[in-house]
């Protein structure tokens, strides 16, 4: 059974103005002190208006739900305590001209020397999920395979639709907003694991970037486990999406590893189709044609639909196909969660907006 772990990013906002707060020392405090939390499982993140929360490894679906629950809650128990709310969307809806802090570390600092109004505009949220791999050979071979679906994952995932008080007429703003870092977007193909390292150690000895963390492909091999890494998706207003997405990555990767293993031929796509593909689906999420797999125009339904015949056999062997096919059905029924932040801005205005993105961290 391949394990997964999940990382989401949640933003600290004012309850009334909903406007981004320098409060993450008092929120990692805080959240430090309740018994549910461990030590790693809370995080520093870029700004000092975000944390990062992490799950243990976990070997089934309702462990990563679990998990999930208890740290959404108890991020959202402590950003109350002190008098702020944790927001689950993966761009800021409003901002003030006023620098948020960056968190004290000598790499966050040199980010901001390096690219001080790209910094300043990090305010994004993504949902990271690893997925673990035999071997960092394998790990390349499984990013060579997954790349062409990943932009159907970010459709389903878009939950940035609003910037400044603004709607961008973008499912996914976080994904425009991060795809304007040096090494960013959909990952390349590589010959091989010595061809991933070559070109990572490239970039590096380049300048452009400092470290092999920025590194900001929508899927990577992670530099601390033995794992995939994609980082294509919105943070999630609910808990049980976020589950959805580590259930069809698991497959995807399952999936990858199986065909990896029968020599199957990689699936082919040129970068530059990739590229658009990325930027339709953060155009329109589940409301408008896709870039499927293969380069053809799909309907958002018929993408969705591809991706779930591909990985059909691996939600099988995981037992994983009830749960993640009914979270599918749900998405299709109602939209990406960029629709629901939409309509409670229709409907209700940035009172009701911030209700929504910040209720999800607290409920049951």
């Amino acid at each position: 059974m391949i394990t997964v772990g999940v990382e989401e990013e949640y933003l600290l906002v004012d309850p009334g103005t909903g406007l981004p707060v320098p409060k993450l020392d008092a929120v990692r405090a805080a959240a430090g002190l309740d018994p549910v939390t461990t030590e790693g499982e809370v995080q520093a993140e870029l700004l000092q208006a975000q944390v990062e929360v992490a799950t243990p490894v976990c070997t089934d679906l309702g462990e990563v739900g679990g998990h999930l629950l208890r740290l959404r809650h108890a991020i959202g128990s402590a950003a109350e305590r002190i008098g702020c709310r944790a927001a689950l969307t993966g761009a800021a809806p409003v901002k003030a001209d006023v620098r948020v802090p960056v968190t004290r570390k000598t790499r966050y600092l040199q980010m901001r020397g390096h690219a001080p109004r790209l910094v300043d505009e990090q305010l994004i949220n993504g949902m990271h999920v690893h997925a673990a791999v035999p071997d960092r050979a394998m790990g390349v071979d499984v990013l060579n395979r997954i790349r062409v679906w990943l932009p159907t994952l970010l459709a389903m995932s878009g939950n940035s639709p609003l910037w400044e008080g603004r709607e961008t007429g973008f499912a996914s703003w976080r994904t425009l907003i991060f795809g304007r870092w040096p090494v960013s977007g959909p990952t390349p193909v590589f010959a091989g694991v010595d061809d991933y390292d070559r070109r990572v150690a490239a970039l590096v000895e380049s300048g452009v970037i400092a470290d092999t963390r920025q590194v900001y492909w929508q899927a990577r091999l992670s530099e601390t486990y033995p794992t995939v890494e994609i980082r294509c998706a919105d943070v999630q207003l609910r808990a049980d999406d976020a589950v959805m997405f580590a259930g069809i990555v698991r497959a995807l990767v399952a999936a990858a590893v199986r065909d990896a293993t029968s020599e199957a031929p990689l699936p082919e796509c040129p970068q530059e189709l990739l590229h658009a593909a990325t930027w339709q689906a953060a155009r329109h999420g589940m409301s408008g044609p896709l870039v499927g797999p293969c380069g053809g125009r799909h309907s958002a339904r018929d993408a969705v639909a591809l991706l779930m015949r591909h990985i059909g056999s691996a939600l099988e062997e995981a037992g994983d196909t009830r749960e993640v096919t009914s979270l599918v059905h749900r998405l299709l029924r109602d939209g990406a969660p960029a629709e629901r932040q939409r309509r409670a801005m229709a409907e209700g205005g940035l009172p009701a907006l911030i209700d929504l993105i910040t209720t999800q961290s607290t409920a049951p």
